[in-house]
């Protein structure tokens, strides 16, 4: 394995395979955002970091599932399988500014999945002037703990 000089051009920049992935899949033109909300077929999946579903909200209806673990969640093979997104539908995956959901696309569609992403990604979907919710974390239910006195 060769060195390479910290700072210098990487074998393959983030740009040319967020190309490379937007040429295999297929992205829904933000136009189509209204039909998506009521099109049974699809699923809307938000790929972004909690930080941002809190700071921005959230597409009406959108199903999270954090990038990083997408593929273990979508795989029956899976000791991590989230039978919700192997629901029959085509995935319609979206992020900040449709980088991260081209990659994630293009692996979902290598593994044999239905998908798509959103062109222009939440970032687009807003400017459009599209639906957005609050975000409302799933949060376990905790037992009621009692009162610890203060010193």
């Amino acid at each position: 394995m060769s060195q390479r000089q910290p700072g210098s051009p990487l074998a393959k920049s983030v740009q040319s395979l967020v190309e490379a992935a937007d040429a295999k899949v297929q992205t829904i033109p933000l136009n189509h955002g209204p039909a998506l909300l009521e099109d049974d077929t699809v699923l809307l999946v938000d790929i972004r970091e909690a930080r941002e579903l809190e700071r921005e909200g959230t597409i009406p209806g959108a199903f999270r599932a954090p990038r990083g673990m997408l593929e273990f969640w979508v795989d029956p093979d899976s000791p991590y399988y989230k039978p919700a997104l192997d629901c029959g539908k085509t995935l319609i995956l979206f992020c900040g500014g449709a980088w991260r959901s081209a990659l994630a696309a293009a692996a979902l569609q290598e593994m044999g999945m239905p998908v798509a992403h959103l062109e222009g990604g939440f970032s687009g979907w807003k400017r459009a002037g599209h639906p957005v919710q609050p975000f409302q974390p799933n949060r376990p239910n905790r037992p009621n703990r009692p009162n610890r006195p203060t010193s």
